[in-house]
């Protein structure tokens, strides 16, 4: 942040007198500030190019030596520098109020620790992010989702400050996520999760003294998303799919996804899973993003996976040779398209008060995340119990489960027989 100022020392004259006041004046991005230096100067002994006082002249009924009037000019000069260039390095508002506090602590009229600075609103949720990335050791998902958060703010309002945040300005925010952005009501809630949490630092640090985000709630209309699995049809079916010739890097997507099917294991377990986690019929694991340790026993499904891969070198003695998050969600559409896990799949949401209802083949909705589902909701549709399945799974709420048990119900069917019989 660079600001542009402009300083001069001018003499205030009055008619009559040949002696007039120094007045030193600053100007910066519509803010005016001047400050009188205590010193009365003849007017014909003043330079106006140099703006200082003439040499070996004195002024005043005292005679006050120019040296000692061109000091104080200097110190004044030199105290204005400062003050931008403090404001420059910490990135705070500077306005009339402010400069002339932090002015006067310059040339020794206040003492500096009583000055209080305004840092500006995204330097603010920079120092945020950089704070609780390290206090609560982020993972690469949840910066890129407060970046994303610093995004939308940022083109809604580039100047916008804490003080704009009251009922009326949270309100306009949820209608530029709503109107301008074009989101579900359930991500417009999201935001206001992560600027909230935001909001509560700034003012536990006492850079926000707005408490309106506290009462606001958004009234938004909400539906349950809807869970995105296999049912065993169709994951026997892509199971057995062949795969072209001419595609063969859908070989490893699926058997990776495969291992999350009979497994329950993250993306990001998966990716993590070492040679050394494998043991006699179980993989014992600390899971990355909760951090849980799990012991999962391995189905003959999963046991045929670790084998394949069991003689294959991968970085770092990883089990499976994975490759990025989102160009594994981009194949496994391409590979379940392939295989006809075309189902119509009806998802319903509201973004504001309009409902809107869209129908999709269900290979275009997966994501590494259907593996875990699947192993979850087929699962509990084989008859296993929902706390058995909580252990590999490392659930620790049953409420979590309920949306799942709530399928297992509507699928299940009483003479299916065990993952290894499929």
């Amino acid at each position: 942040m660079n600001i542009k100022y402009h300083s001069q020392f001018l003499l205030d004259k009055e008619k009559g007198k040949h002696t007039a006041k120094i007045r030193y004046r600053i100007k910066w991005e519509g803010n005016v500030v001047a400050f009188s230096l205590g010193y009365r100067v003849e007017i014909e002994k003043w330079s106006r190019e140099t703006q200082r006082c003439k040499a070996n002249t004195t002024h005043g009924t005292k005679k006050v030596s120019a040296s000692l009037i061109n000091r104080k000019i200097q110190k004044y000069e030199t105290a204005c520098e400062k003050v931008f260039q403090k404001c420059e390095l910490e990135g705070f508002i500077l306005r009339e109020d402010n400069f002339r506090e932090l002015f006067n602590a310059e040339i020794g009229n206040a003492p500096k620790k009583e000055i209080k600075i305004e840092k500006l609103f995204f330097d603010v949720y920079d120092e945020f992010t950089k704070e609780e990335s390290v206090r609560n050791q982020w993972t690469k998902s949840t910066e890129g989702k407060m970046q994303t958060i610093k995004k939308h703010l940022t083109n809604f309002n580039a100047d916008v400050t804490f003080d704009y945040f009251s009922e009326e300005g949270l309100l306009n925010y949820q209608l530029f996520l709503q109107n301008t952005l074009k989101f579900k009501n359930s991500t417009i809630l999201k935001n206001f999760s992560f600027l909230k949490w935001f909001l509560k630092w700034a003012t536990k640090k006492k850079y926000n003294k707005n408490d309106a985000f506290v009462t606001f709630k958004p009234r938004l209309k909400t539906t349950q998303k809807k869970i995105i699995f296999l049912t065993p049809l169709e994951l026997k079916k892509l199971k057995e799919f062949k795969i072209p010739k001419q595609k063969k890097y859908l070989n490893r997507v699926r058997d990776v996804f495969l291992f999350q099917c009979f497994t329950g294991l993250r993306y990001s377990d998966v990716a993590n899973l070492k040679k050394s986690d494998v043991k006699d019929g179980f993989i014992e694991i600390t899971t990355v993003k909760t951090s849980d340790s799990l012991i999962i026993e391995l189905n003959n499904h999963s046991k045929a996976l670790l084998r394949k891969y069991e003689k294959v070198e991968a970085l770092n003695n990883q089990v499976f040779p994975v490759i990025t998050n989102q160009k594994m969600n981009e194949y496994l559409k391409e590979l379940a398209e392939l295989a006809e896990i075309d189902e119509p799949v009806r998802q319903t949401y509201y973004r504001g008060n309009q409902r809107i209802d869209e129908v999709t083949p269900k290979y275009a909705l997966l994501g590494t995340h259907a593996g875990r589902r699947t192993f979850i909701c087929n699962a509990l549709s084989l008859g296993i119990a929902p706390q058995v399945v909580m252990k590999w799974t490392g659930h620790s709420d049953y409420k979590a489960m309920k949306p799942y048990i709530d399928i297992a119900d509507e699928t299940k069917i009483s003479a299916m027989e065990k993952f290894n019989l499929l």
